[in-house]
C-alpha cells in the first residue's frame, strides 16, 4: 500500500513539474519577436499626405525604362509629392532609355533621373575623359545630378586588387565635370558605424546584425569606418565648386553636433534624411534645433520606394506626436517623437533647397 502510494506521489509531482516546464516554455520569447504596442494614450496625429508638396532626392526605381509611370504619379500624388528623383539611372544608353519613357509619358517634371558612372575600368588609360564624356552626353539627355554608391570605398577594387578609395585622385576629373555642368552628386559611404563594432550587447544595431548578418563588417573590412568617411570629406574639401549631398545625414545623424562642425567647415556639403528619419525622432529637440540651423543645407530622401513608409517621415517632421513607433523594429527599437518644425523650415527641406541645387526642376509645381 505504501508503494502505491508513494508511486502515486512521484508521478504527481511529475506530472506538476512537466506542467511547470510547458508553463515557463510559454514565457520564454525571443527577443526579436518582443514588441508589445504601447499602453500610453496621447494625443495622435497620423500624416499620410505632406503638408507641402516636397522633392523626395533618394528613391530608386531600377526599371523606370519601362515601369508604369501613370501608377507610379498617382501614388506621388496622394503623398504630395511634386518630384521624385531616381538615383539608379544607370548612363548612356540606358539613362537615355529611362527618360525617354519619361517623355514619352508626359512626367518630365514629376520625374528625375541621375547618372551613376562605372569604376571597373579605372585603369583605362581614357577612362575619366570617356567618363566625363558619358556624363555630357547623360546631362544632354535629361540627367540632373550624379550618384555615387556606397561600392565606392567598399567594394570596388582595381585591377591591382586595391580598394578604390573615395577620394582617389583618377577620379577627380569627374567631380569637376559635375561641378562645370552644375550637376550635385549624391554619395553614399560606408554604413551605420555600428557596422564596424562587436556584435555584442553593447551594439545598439544588433538587432538588425542578427537578422541581416551581411551587414556586419570587421574592424578591417574593408578599411575602417573613420577612414572611409574621411575620404568622403577630403573629397568635398578638394572640390568646393562642385556640389555634394551626402546621403544619409552623412552617417552623423546621431552625432548631430559633429555634424554641425562638419557643415560648417564645408559649404559644398548638404545632406538627406533618406533611412535615418529614426534618429531625428529620437532626439526631438536636438534635431529640431539643428534642423533649424541648418534649414539651408537639409534636403528631403527616403531611400527605398515604399509609400506608406513616408507617413512616418511626415509625422516626425510635421506633427508634436509623442512616443510612436518607427516601422521597422530592427532599425531602431526605441520611439519617436515629433519635431513640430517650423513651416518655413519645412518648405526648404521639403522642396526649396532641392530647387536650388539641382537644375532643371519645375518650380512651378511648388508654392513661392
Amino acid at each position: 500500500m505504501k508503494q502505491i502510494s508513494l508511486l502515486i506521489t512521484l508521478l504527481f509531482l511529475s506530472q506538476m513539474a512537466l506542467a511547470q516546464q510547458e508553463e515557463e516554455k510559454e514565457l520564454i520569447m525571443d527577443f526579436e519577436k518582443y514588441n508589445p504596442p504601447s499602453t500610453l494614450v496621447v494625443p495622435e496625429h497620423p500624416t499620410t499626405r505632406a503638408k507641402f508638396p516636397f522633392i523626395d532626392v533618394h528613391s530608386h526605381h531600377f526599371r523606370m525604362a519601362t515601369q508604369d509611370l501613370d501608377k507610379l504619379v498617382k501614388e506621388m500624388d496622394e503623398l504630395n509629392m511634386g518630384i521624385i528623383v531616381n538615383l539608379s539611372g544607370r548612363n548612356s544608353k540606358a539613362l537615355k532609355d529611362m527618360t525617354d519613357h519619361v517623355k514619352e509619358e508626359g512626367y518630365e517634371n514629376r520625374i528625375v533621373v541621375f547618372s551613376n558612372i562605372n569604376l571597373q575600368s579605372i585603369d583605362e588609360p581614357d577612362w575619366a575623359e570617356e567618363t566625363c564624356k558619358q556624363l555630357e552626353y547623360d546631362f544632354q539627355n535629361g540627367s540632373r545630378g550624379l550618384k555615387i554608391y556606397k561600392s565606392q570605398g567598399m567594394t570596388n577594387n582595381d585591377k591591382d586588387g586595391n580598394r578604390i578609395k573615395i577620394n582617389d585622385p583618377r577620379i577627380a576629373p569627374v567631380w569637376e565635370k559635375c561641378g562645370e555642368l552644375g550637376m550635385p552628386v549624391l554619395i553614399h559611404s560606408a554604413d551605420p558605424k555600428s557596422f564596424w563594432e562587436p556584435h555584442d550587447e553593447n551594439n545598439e544595431r544588433w538587432l538588425e546584425l542578427k537578422l541581416r548578418p551581411r551587414r556586419k563588417r570587421g574592424p578591417e573590412d574593408p578599411a575602417p569606418w573613420e577612414t572611409i568617411i574621411a575620404e568622403q570629406h577630403d573629397l568635398f574639401k578638394n572640390h568646393p565648386n562642385t556640389t555634394f549631398i551626402a546621403a544619409h545625414f552623412g552617417w552623423f545623424p546621431n552625432d548631430l553636433a559633429k555634424l554641425s562642425t562638419l557643415l560648417d567647415d564645408m559649404p559644398n556639403m548638404y545632406v538627406e534624411c533618406g533611412a535615418i528619419i529614426a534618429e531625428l525622432g529620437r532626439q526631438p529637440r536636438n534635431a529640431k534645433k539643428f534642423l533649424t540651423k541648418y534649414q539651408d543645407r537639409i534636403l528631403f530622401g527616403k531611400d527605398a520606394y515604399n509609400p506608406e513608409e513616408y507617413h512616418t517621415y511626415f509625422r516626425v517632421l510635421e506633427t508634436d506626436d509623442e512616443y510612436f513607433p518607427y516601422y521597422k523594429k530592427y532599425h531602431a527599437y526605441w520611439k519617436m517623437y515629433g519635431l513640430d518644425l517650423d513651416d518655413e523650415v519645412l518648405k526648404k527641406m521639403y522642396y526649396k533647397n532641392a530647387l536650388k541645387i539641382i537644375p532643371g526642376l519645375d518650380a512651378s509645381l511648388f508654392p513661392e
